[in-house]
Order: C-alpha cells, then structure tokens, then sequence
C-alpha cells in the first residue's frame, strides 16, 4: 500500500527505528519528576489521579459496605466517636478526594497534558516550566488531603458547608468539625492554584502554537473543550479559593464570616462555593464530552456531524454554568423570584448539552462503526449522561427539588453524570490513547469483558437509588432502622423497600469494583505483553496519529501542517504494519 508521504512528512522515521521516545529519552526518578516534557508530566498527572482514585473508590466501598444492612455493618467507633461519626468521616473523605484529586483534574490533567500539544503539532505546551509546577502544587495539595485524614478527619460533607466547618469540638452535642477541616481545605485552595496554571497554560498553548492551517474551525473538538474548560478554570477557581481562605481564617478564629453563631452568614458561604462548585461540574464534563467526540467520529470512521454546533456548544455551557449556582440553594430560603430564574437558567444549560447528543448520535448514523472498548465507552456515556442530564431536570424544577432535595436521587443523578460520564469518558479515552501514550496494544476482548461488569455493576448501583430517593431516603444517613427513618417522616412501610434497595445498591459497587480491577490488570497486561502498537492503530486523521507511538521526545521532526482533523477519506488499513494510513492527501 502506497502511503502518501508529503500527509506524513512530520512523521520521525529515524526517532522509531532507534527506539527513541519519550519513556527511553532520560532515565531515573529525578529525569520524571522534574522534567519539562508535557506527555512525562501527563503520565505523572495519571498516576496521581489514578491513586486518588483508588482511595476515595475504597471509601465508596466501605460506605456501602456499611448500608448493606440494618444498624452498624462494618465502620468503628474511634475513640471518643460512635460508628456513625466514622460514617460521616468516610462519606466526607470519599466526596472530597473524588472531586478535588480525581474528577476535576482527571482528563485535562492527565489526557489534557499529553494529547493537547500533539494535536497542535507542537513540542510542547507554551509554558512548559508552569505545567511542572501545576503538577507539584497537584501533589503538594494531596498531601494535605492525605495529612487530614491522619490528623482526626472531619465530617463536614466534601462541601464544607458552614457551621459544620466553623464550629469547634465541645461535646458529643454539637457538629463535630474535626482537626482535619484546615488541611483539607487548605490541600483544596493549593489544588486550585494547580488548576488555574493549568488553565493558563492550554489557553496559552492553543493561541499561539497552533499549526500552520489549523483554523479555530480545524481544531479537534477535544482542544474546543479543553479550551472552554480553561475559561471556567480561570474565572470560577478563585472565587473558590478565597472563600476557602476565608474559612480557614474563620476556623482559626481571627475572624467571623459564616459561623451564624457569632455573627455570620452560612448562606453567603452556600453562594461562594456553589458559584464555583456548578461551573466546577462542567471542568468535569466538558473534557469528557471532548473526549467522546474524538471516540465517536474515530471508531465511526465519519466525519462529525455538525462540528461547529459542539465547538460552540462547548462554550455555551462553559458560560451558561456561571448564571445557575442557585439551583442548589431551593431550600435555603432564598426569594422565590431568585428560584425561579435560576429554574429557568438550569433548564437552558440542558439545549446545548442536547446538541451535543444529537451530533454524536448523527455521526454514528451510517457510519462504519467498529464495535471496539473505546466505542464501547464512548456509547456508554450517551446512554448514562442522558439519564443523568434528563434526571436533572427534576432538580431544576422547583416544585420536585424541594421534594428531592437531599435524598438517594440526588446522588443518583450526581453520579450518573459524573461517574456515567466523566469517568466512563476517561476509561474510554485511556483506551482510545493507551497504545499512543505508551506504545503497546492491549486484549481487546478483555477490555470489553471490563467494560461490560463495570457498565453492569455501575446501573446496577445508582439506577436503584433514584427509586429510593423517590421514596425519601436521604443520602449522608448511616440509618437503616425503623425508628430512624420515622424521624424524617418515613412510613414504616417502606422501611424493607430501602433496605432491600440498599442492598441491591451495595452489590452492584462489589461488582464495579471487580471490574475496575478487571479493567487496571487489562492494561498492566498490555504495559508487559501487548503487541507492538502502530502510528494509527484506529483509522485516526487528528496530528496525534501522524507520530510514533510511543511519540519521541520532540513529538514530530517538523512542524505538520494541519488539515481537516474529521476527514477519513484516504485512511486505510494496512495489514503490513496492522495500522492504518493515509494513501492520499487530506482535504484541506
């Protein structure tokens, strides 16, 4: 097969054939830790992610563990604390180290450092110096999330809301808001600074590094949210660092702001922490939806339908998600014309995610789909974050959230859009880029296997929970018992229902978890035995495609010139190299 050399002529022939890569480049734990190469920096970034992950999962595990059955299950009184202060302790841990060290910085810091620049056609990021210190200050925050789970821990919920947070320890009486509330939320402002470079650094990158013939219109649709995750980094993080600073101050007793108890207002707090928290939810989302586009058209072997509707789009919500922070705040007593506009704003951020769904739908519409892991996961998440974006609507609604609030359906619907698609999203692009970013090729019969128990074991937790939220179950309850329950003004009746439900719910994590280690062995086989993996190994026409895989130190020879990242014409298979190619010229 003839392949047509001027499309691959930033291809570095000579860096393959000596086995030079970035891996091989420089040897030795100083050469990682402090080395300037984005896609090192981005390994590092996966790493870290990926323990965090770890952690806050073995926490979910044990919360379930725990509401398997009635009364206490698996949780210890610590000292002076009974099981259901421990409760609270690793309900807060899960939530905190999911959101801060895994979801938000998952894809653009690990996924987002390594891809970004080789879509561009670059060496590196603008400021490659800043991306090392945006890693440390990642690492530096975790150790203080790490150092308040040893110092005495803290029951405050991952959102710290106050008085919990402010309030000191007295007695079994009042909120415990333990010595671990200014490491965590001190771990969480350094993150913040770690995600603002980071932010800086992509807007930077994509500005002034983009290719010759790379328009704002020829950027791959990955870089159109990484872009507008930026934006939200940028402009929303600070506001979330300075009210954390300013708890910490408050904690430490210089001065009154949200304890209502000496003077303060914990609704001011509810508005700073949710005017960065809800745009924090589209730092999740919008990589992931990036992430998909690049899946969806790739494995569908088609051009994307309607590209510059998801461009905008992606921007779109990225604004959007600044105008709604007050749905959370229905039952806080705010005005009901406030409530009311922030309704209706809740449900205009839903049009544009719908364009979204609808173009992926279309692009697989008489494509040449390759039923593979990475379009598993990709069509996994249209399914999941449908339920989870149609669910929201309820939350959006005035007259259901007041109802909702605060129960099982809520964190169902958090975690079918988190977890169903930021996660899912992550899985599938780990998959769609693992044979890029180190070089092997991975059994994909097992990873499909994986696939399969998680996408299972994932329905078979969170679905259910949107019938016990239904029912009133509230979330953060240790609770199982009749008399408990009678408390919150639940029948008794309905008393075998949840625990029946919560039992079916703590299942399906034991399965998840099975799966996700299913899905870690699949690619730690792969890391020591996976064949060879080509330059193109599924048909891609974006510039990460035209490098080695592994990419070299430099990722190209010379500077590619960019053309359509959507057009397959020309991509063929090549049974010679088991890859694809270009045999002839893309249209530019």
């Amino acid at each position: 097969m003839t392949r047509f050399n001027d499309q691959l002529g930033a291809f570095d022939h000579a860096a393959e054939l000596r086995g030079d890569n970035y891996l091989t480049h420089s040897r030795g734990l100083m050469s990682w830790l402090f080395t300037l190469d984005h896609k090192r920096i981005g390994v590092m970034y996966l790493v870290g992610i990926l323990g965090s992950f770890f952690l806050g999962g073995v926490m979910a595990l044990l919360i379930r563990t725990e509401l398997i059955a009635e009364g206490q299950t698996i949780l210890p009184a610590i000292g002076d604390k009974t099981w259901e202060d421990t409760y609270n302790q690793v309900f807060t841990l899960h939530g905190a180290i999911m959101v801060f060290l895994f979801i938000i910085p998952g894809i653009p810091a690990a996924l987002g450092n390594f891809i970004l620049p080789i879509m561009l056609g670059a060496k590196d990021v603008a400021f490659p110096k800043l991306n090392l210190t945006s890693w440390w200050l990642y690492m530096f925050g975790a150790v203080f999330a790490v150092y308040a789970i040893v110092s005495g821990g803290l029951d405050t919920g991952w959102t710290f809301y106050t008085p919990y947070s402010t309030a000191q320890i007295q007695g079994s009486d009042v909120y415990y808001a333990m010595q671990g509330v200014i490491p965590i939320t001190a771990g969480a402002f350094i993150l913040g600074f770690s995600s603002i470079l980071t932010g800086v650094n992509f807007i930077a990158t994509i500005h002034m590094l983009r290719p010759p013939g790379m328009t704002w219109f020829k950027m791959p649709l990955f870089l159109w949210g990484l872009y507008a995750t930026a934006i939200i980094q940028i402009l929303a993080t600070p506001v979330l660092g300075i009210t954390l600073l300013l708890l910490i101050v408050e904690r430490a007793g210089l001065i009154i702001v949200f304890d209502p108890a000496k003077g303060g207002d914990p609704v001011l707090y509810q508005h700073f922490f949710w005017f960065y928290s809800h745009p924090a939810v589209y730092i999740m989302i919008l990589p992931a939806m990036g992430v998909i586009s690049e899946m969806i058209s790739t494995h569908s072997h088609k051009h994307i339908f309607g590209y510059k509707f998801i461009a905008f789009s992606s921007v779109a919500i990225a604004l959007l998600g600044f105008l709604v922070w007050g749905h959370h705040m229905f039952t806080s007593g705010q005005s009901v014309m406030a409530s009311a506009i922030f309704s209706l704003l809740t449900f205009f951020v839903a049009i544009p995610s719908a364009i979204k769904v609808f173009n992926w739908l279309a692009t697989m519409y008489k494509g040449s789909i390759s039923v593979n892991a990475p379009m598993l996961w990709a069509m996994s998440f249209i399914w999941v974050f449908s339920i989870g974006g149609l669910t929201g609507l309820f939350l959006g609604a005035l007259s259901t959230d007041i109802h909702l609030h605060d129960t099982y359906f809520v964190v169902a619907h958090f975690h079918y859009v988190m977890v169903g698609g930021t996660v899912f999203a992550l899985l599938g692009g780990l998959l769609h880029w693992w044979p890029k970013i180190t070089g092997k090729l991975y059994h994909q019969g097992a990873a499909i296997w994986a696939w399969v128990v998680i996408f299972i074991g994932f329905n078979l937790t969170f679905f259910v929970q949107f019938m016990l939220g239904a029912k009133g179950m509230p979330r953060r309850y240790a609770h199982l018992t009749a008399d408990a329950l009678a408390e919150l003004g639940i029948a008794e009746a309905n008393l075998l229902y949840l625990k029946v439900g919560n039992a079916i719910s703590s299942f399906g994590a034991y399965i998840q978890a099975i799966g996700f280690f299913m899905f870690a062995g699949v690619l730690a086989y792969s890391m020591f035995r996976g064949r060879r993996s080509p330059a193109n190994p599924w048909g891609g026409a974006s510039l990460e495609w035209q490098t080695p895989s592994p990419p070299p130190h430099h990722n190209f020879e010379t500077t590619p010139i960019a053309h359509d990242p959507y057009d397959f014409d020309g991509i063929e298979y090549d049974e010679e190299i088991d890859g694809y190619v270009r045999t002839q010229p893309a249209d530019s």
